[in-house]
C-alpha cells in the first residue's frame, strides 16, 4: 500500500497566495500536472497531498519561486516550467539568477525579465554579438526582448540610432489600394514593432525621437543601398523575407552596430514556391564566427496561456496533413491534390 501523507504552507498573504495560484488558480493544476501532488488552496494555506516524493518535490517548486510570490510578482504557467527543469537539470543556483535579474520596466512599472533559461540565453548573446538570430513560434518574447535591449541600448548612449524594419508581404499587390500617404500605408505591418514601443517608452518621446530620426520604423526595402553604423537594428517576421532580401540586409550592417533577426520558420507567408531567406541564412551562417543562433520553443511561450494550446493545435493539424500524401500513395484517390 502507497504511504500518503500531507503538508500544509503557510503563503504568508492572500496576496501572495493569489501570485501563486495563478488566475482561476491554473497554476494549481500545473503542479499537480508535473507532481502528481493533490493541491487545495484555502485562505492563505495551501494544502499538498500525495505519496512522499510528490510532497517534497511539490513543495520544493514551490519555495523555489518564492522569490516571486512572496514579494506578490504573478508567478505564470512558463515559470513553474522552468523551475521544474531547473530542478531536473541541477540549475537551481542559475534559476535564482534568472528570477531576481530585472531587465527593464514598462511605463506601468511591469517587471521585465527573461523567464526561461534559452531566454536568457538570448538576451546574453544579443549583449555579446554584432548578429543574432532569434527564431521561435509566437510569444516567446523574441522581438520584445530585443526591442528591450535596443531602447535601454539607445537611452544609455551605446547607439544613436534604433531602427526596426519588417519585410510587407503584400506591398507589391495591395499597398497602392490602401487609403493615406507612404507611412499610413506601411503602418499595418509594422504595428506590432510600435506596440512594443509604447510598452517602454511615452509616445510622445516616441514621436519626437521618430521626427529626429532617432528610432525608425520602416519596411524592409527602405534598408537598400544603406549602410548603417552607429545603429541597434531589428529585422522581424524574417521568414518573410526571400534570400535576395535577407541577404541585403545582413550586408547593411555598419561599425558600432548590431542587428538582431527574428522569426519563425513555421509561419512563413511567401508564395509557395518561394524559399525564406531566413531558412537559407540558417544554413549558410550556421558556422559562421561572430554570429549566434538562438531558438526558442513552445516552453519559452509568455503571452496568454491559450497561445501555446493554439500553437500546439496547429501543430497537430500540420503534422495530419503531412500524412495525408502517404495515404493516397497507398491507393486512395484524391482528384484534387493541390487542395491542401
Amino acid at each position: 500500500m502507497t504511504t500518503r501523507e500531507s503538508l500544509t504552507i503557510d503563503l504568508h498573504s492572500i496576496e501572495s497566495a493569489i501570485a501563486l495560484v495563478g488566475e482561476q488558480e491554473a497554476n494549481l493544476r500545473i503542479f499537480a500536472a508535473q507532481t502528481g501532488a493533490t493541491l487545495v488552496l484555502r485562505g492563505r494555506d495551501l494544502y499538498i497531498t500525495g505519496t512522499p516524493a510528490q510532497v517534497q518535490l511539490c513543495q520544493q517548486l514551490i519555495q523555489d519561486l518564492g522569490t516571486l510570490w512572496r514579494e506578490g510578482r504573478p508567478v505564470s504557467g512558463v515559470d513553474i516550467l522552468t523551475v521544474r527543469h531547473a530542478y531536473d537539470t541541477q540549475q537551481r543556483e542559475a534559476l535564482q539568477e534568472l528570477q531576481q535579474d530585472i531587465l527593464a520596466r514598462t511605463r506601468r512599472g511591469d517587471i521585465i525579465r527573461a523567464k526561461t533559461f534559452r531566454q536568457r540565453q538570448y538576451i546574453q548573446a544579443i549583449r555579446s554579438h554584432t548578429l543574432t538570430f532569434g527564431i521561435g513560434p509566437a510569444g516567446t518574447g523574441k522581438t520584445f526582448l530585443a526591442t528591450v535591449l535596443a531602447v535601454q541600448a539607445l537611452l544609455a548612449g551605446t547607439y544613436e540610432r534604433l531602427i526596426l524594419t519588417r519585410p510587407a508581404v503584400e506591398a507589391g499587390e495591395r499597398l497602392g489600394f490602401l487609403p493615406g500617404d507612404l507611412q499610413q500605408k506601411i503602418d499595418p505591418y509594422l504595428r506590432p514593432l510600435y506596440d512594443a514601443l509604447y510598452e517602454l517608452v511615452e509616445p510622445e518621446k516616441i514621436s519626437n525621437l521618430m521626427e529626429r530620426g532617432v528610432i525608425e520604423v520602416a519596411p524592409l526595402a527602405y534598408m537598400r543601398g544603406r549602410t548603417l553604423n552607429n545603429a541597434f537594428v531589428i529585422l522581424d517576421e524574417a521568414q518573410n523575407t526571400t534570400p535576395a532580401q535577407m541577404k541585403m540586409v545582413l550586408t547593411r550592417i555598419g561599425f558600432n552596430s548590431c542587428l538582431v533577426v527574428t522569426g519563425d520558420l513555421t509561419q512563413t507567408d511567401l508564395p509557395e514556391h518561394q524559399t525564406s531567406g531566413l531558412s537559407v541564412a540558417t544554413k549558410i551562417l550556421k558556422d559562421v564566427e561572430g554570429i549566434a543562433f538562438c531558438y526558442l520553443t513552445k516552453g519559452d511561450v509568455i503571452r496568454h496561456p491559450l497561445v501555446e494550446r493554439i500553437i500546439d493545435a496547429y501543430d497537430r493539424h500540420e503534422q495530419a496533413l503531412r500524412t495525408k500524401p502517404k495515404a493516397r500513395a497507398s491507393g486512395h484517390s484524391d482528384r484534387s491534390p493541390k487542395a491542401n
